[in-house]
């Protein structure tokens, strides 16, 4: 009968040490955090982009109603309302974004309701890219005198 010891160490001759290079599977960490941090990272800054389109189209947005919401008061113009919008887009975002702003009055079933549309560049990368645009719209009833 051999004795513990004796067996431990016929155990441990029969097995090799492991050393560098011989497991197939050594380096594959580095390999897999440059993979997963590109793609971690396309999807970050994806999610960034797609905020900002809806920030832009949001204030877009805001900016017409304010616009239509002038137009509508009592004595006032479309051009009025399309002026506005164009300042509170200028402030707010950028004068490339005000610069195709129309507003009008139109008929509503026995109302007259002031009309406003924007149309603006979709920005793809950061606030620019190609010449894609969205248009945004905003209505407000006119209101009239009465005596």
């Amino acid at each position: 009968m051999q004795s513990a010891t004796q067996q431990l160490a016929a155990a441990s001759r029969g097995r090799r040490r492991r050393g560098a290079g011989d497991n197939a599977e050594d380096g594959a960490a580095v390999a897999d955090f440059a993979m997963t941090a590109a793609l971690t990272a396309l999807l970050v800054l994806v999610v960034i982009q797609v905020g900002l389109a809806l920030h832009i189209r949001n204030t877009l947005i805001w900016c017409a109603g304010e616009g239509a919401r002038v137009g509508a008061r009592v004595g006032s113009h479309p051009d009025a309302a399309a002026e506005r919008a164009r300042d509170l887009i200028s402030q707010s975002l950028s004068d490339r974004f005000a610069g195709d702003v129309t507003a009008s009055h139109q008929p509503v079933g026995d109302m007259l309701v002031v009309h406003v549309t924007v149309n603006a560049p979709v920005p793809v990368v950061g606030l620019w890219g190609p010449g894609r645009t969205m248009s945004v719209h905003a209505r407000a009833y006119a209101r009239e005198v009465t005596g």
